[in-house]
């Protein structure tokens, strides 16, 4: 086992082992009660006891994945990662994958936990899935992929069966820090395709799956936003950079932050930048320096370093939001952070995906959309659909986007009181969750 750096894992084990004892031991820093929370009537959660192979022995064997990356650099400040400076308080290089973990350290701070499972509305399931994938995605299991999860199942119904069977897992959620597809391989497949079966597995039929994209059509899954690079420790900070935002001088029109677009094979991204290659870079219009800009963020360059892309947004008015290899991106919420209106090419970008936190009528408030069947075979311009907008519509729309900025963004743990009153990515999904849970009950009652 290869072992995690010293200064992270102390961290860890005093985290993951605090999860398995009484409810006062699981409230980290809220000692003293929390004054923004009214009552916890149908909001009590149990968190799961579960052995450290699901949890801290996967985050022990951080850098045995060769083919993947080495991850054990974005472990520390419980799965922010390494801030982006020394004297940084709210930006750090965050991967994404370490969402399950973020999202453990943030429950272990929520107000409404009980050590009694039969006082609880739902359960937590503090099982890292995402990390635990990789190893059928790139290690020793490749080839067993449709094994993944079966482990957990046989622990959960063995271990204090009741849990599980008074609702037959109906109220269990769990954060898998992946697109659903990576765990939708269909059983019995030969040859095995890429992902496991995690979600195919009807054993976990019943289990909300708090996904970084989720598929149109099973019912457990819930797609929650993927994490950035910043996460404020009060209010005072994300005011601050809200501020920032506001402030920006917005001296290109539209940005396209990412890789691809140079297959010869028609698409959006490559459409993209063609646009943008053939614009006249010496000519301004409407006041604008530059009408497109491109930050190549090609083989990963710009994943973990948010000061390579986020200067350029700060600068942008419209944020372009093409889909690569599935339709989410994490830089659509980048462009929250900025301030930059973003502009989508299909609903299963976000307006599909994330209708807890960017609620579906307010699209046409906050984004734009342009089908990118009308760019790729139809020759719209893009720059002629943006240019259209009067500057009035869009300085609205940046306001509404900076508005919907906390939602989207996970603050840092022990975070102070006041940041505490606007609710963050991970509120809303507890609320959600709490919400689906109560309405399946209600369901599976009249079946």
């Amino acid at each position: 086992m290869v072992s995690i750096p010293s200064i992270v894992l102390p961290t860890i084990f005093l985290l993951l082992l605090q999860s398995t004892n009484s409810h006062q031991n699981l409230i980290l820093s809220n000692s003293d009660p929390d004054p923004t929370v009214a009552n916890c009537t149908h909001r009590w959660i149990h968190i799961r006891r579960l052995p450290s192979r699901f949890n801290l022995d996967l985050l022990s064997n951080c850098s045995q994945y060769p083919l993947f990356d080495n991850f054990c650099p974005y472990l520390p400040n419980n799965g922010l990662g390494q801030k982006t400076h020394n004297r940084s308080h709210s930006w750090f290089r965050t991967d994404s994958l370490m969402l399950e973990f973020i999202f453990h350290r943030r429950m272990l701070e929520y107000p409404c936990l009980t050590p009694n499972p039969d006082l609880a509305d739902a359960v937590y399931l503090p099982y890292f899935a995402g990390i635990d994938a990789l190893r059928y995605l790139y290690g020793p299991n490749v080839n067993a992929s449709a094994d993944h999860g079966l482990d957990l199942f046989d622990f959960l119904k063995d271990d204090n069966p009741r849990i599980w069977a008074r609702h037959a897992g109906h109220d269990h959620f769990l954060v898998m820090a992946r697109p659903a597809w990576d765990f939708s391989q269909p059983l019995g497949h030969d040859p095995p395709t890429w992902g496991t079966s995690f979600l195919e597995l009807p054993e976990f039929f019943n289990v909300t799956a708090l996904t970084l994209e989720a598929r149109a059509w099973p019912w457990q899954e819930q797609a929650i936003p993927y994490p950035t690079s910043f996460h404020p420790p009060s209010l005072a900070f994300l005011e601050s950079w809200i501020r920032r935002a506001r402030r920006s001088r917005r001296s290109a029109l539209m940005l396209f932050a990412g890789g691809g677009g140079f297959s010869a094979t028609p698409n959006i991204r490559r459409s993209i930048r063609t646009e943008c290659e053939n614009y006249n870079a010496t000519q301004t219009l409407d006041g604008y320096a530059k009408l497109c800009e491109v930050v190549d963020c090609s083989n990963g360059v710009c994943e973990h370093d948010p000061v390579r892309y986020m200067r350029p947004m700060l600068q942008a008015s419209f944020c372009l939001q093409p889909p690569g290899d599935t339709p989410t991106r994490r830089s659509t919420f980048d462009s929250f952070l900025a301030g930059c209106v973003p502009v989508f090419f299909e609903d299963m970008s976000a307006k599909s995906q994330y209708k807890w936190h960017l609620p579906e009528e307010m699209y046409g408030k906050f984004s734009v959309f342009i089908p990118k069947e009308e760019v790729v075979f139809k020759g719209l311009r893009i720059l002629d659909v943006l240019m259209g907008i009067p500057r009035a519509r869009v300085k609205m729309m940046r306001e509404k986007v900076l508005e919907l900025m906390p939602r989207v963004i996970y603050r840092r743990h022990e975070s102070s009181l006041g940041l505490k009153t606007k609710k963050d990515a991970f509120d809303i999904a507890v609320e959600g969750t709490l919400q689906r849970i109560k309405s399946r009950h209600k369901e599976v009652a009249v079946e």
